[in-house]
């Protein structure tokens, strides 16, 4: 079970590590030594995305991956065999991470199947809300893999409370209102926005966009149990190369 293994990494360490790489991009050499720096530098799981033409939720960081993967033939079946290799090599937890469109041309089912199969934890498909998601909660429950559900800070409680009855494993909160990589501002408004995500769910809480630094990782300690790191790790790669992702995480804890 994943929030098992999240409530027990926590009795060693107060905040724990998501990381989040788009497979491909560059290509796949690349992003197996990015995945290995940073299991290597202490991250505790790792979203794997799998490329898409519209990725609606994603700025423009982790869309400009997601453009030079597809333009340099990453592919749902090359995705599946990378993720396949990367958790049978590192102990993590790696879920999936892409948009329902992929899911549906696969079939809900099969993809819940082959995840299963090839040892990954969960899946985030931000476009793809509970109405509308019968299909996929059930091909997930068949496989015991866990639906990451969102939380943002335009969410009603009474819609946090809904959402958290659909939720395994933990829940991913966006930091702010918008896509990836942007700015955000870690202030009294995004504790107490914290507070209300936690009277929603039992569940560990993960929080992403924006967090960037290793003060945004320190400020989140004792509010939530996963710090997600995405865009940053990326603008790190662009610049110095895979060897940089490692070097990066080490300076967030």
């Amino acid at each position: 079970m994943l929030e098992t293994y999240i409530k027990e990494r926590l009795k060693q360490k107060p905040i724990l590590l998501m990381t989040h790489i788009v497979m491909g991009a560059p290509d796949f050499d690349s992003s197996y030594e990015i995945v290995k720096q940073m299991v290597d530098a202490g991250v505790d799981l790792m979203e794997l995305q799998i490329p898409f033409s519209e990725p609606m939720a994603d700025g423009p960081v982790i869309m400009k991956a997601n453009q030079t993967a597809i333009e340099n033939g990453s592919s749902v079946s090359k995705c599946f065999e990378f993720a396949e290799r990367v958790a049978a090599d590192f102990s993590i937890p790696f879920l999936f991470m892409s948009y329902t469109n992929i899911l549906f041309k696969y079939g809900m089912e099969r993809f819940s199947d082959r995840m299963a199969a090839i040892g990954l934890k969960g899946a985030i498909v931000p476009d793809l809300p509970p109405e509308e998601g019968k299909e996929y909660l059930a091909a997930m429950a068949k496989n015991d893999l866990h639906p990451i559900y969102i939380f943002s800070p335009e969410t009603s409680d009474e819609r946090l409370a809904y959402l958290s009855g659909f939720a395994s494993g933990f829940v991913y909160c966006l930091a702010r209102k918008g896509v990836t990589g942007k700015e955000t501002a870690f202030s009294k408004d995004l504790a107490a926005y914290l507070v209300r995500c936690r009277k929603a769910t039992d569940l560990p809480l993960a929080v992403g966009f924006g967090v960037k630094d290793r003060e945004d990782v320190a400020y989140l300690k004792g509010k939530v149990d996963i710090a997600v790191i995405g865009s940053q790790t990326i603008r790190e790669v662009e610049k110095k190369g895979p060897e940089a992702a490692g070097e990066f995480i080490k300076s967030l804890l």
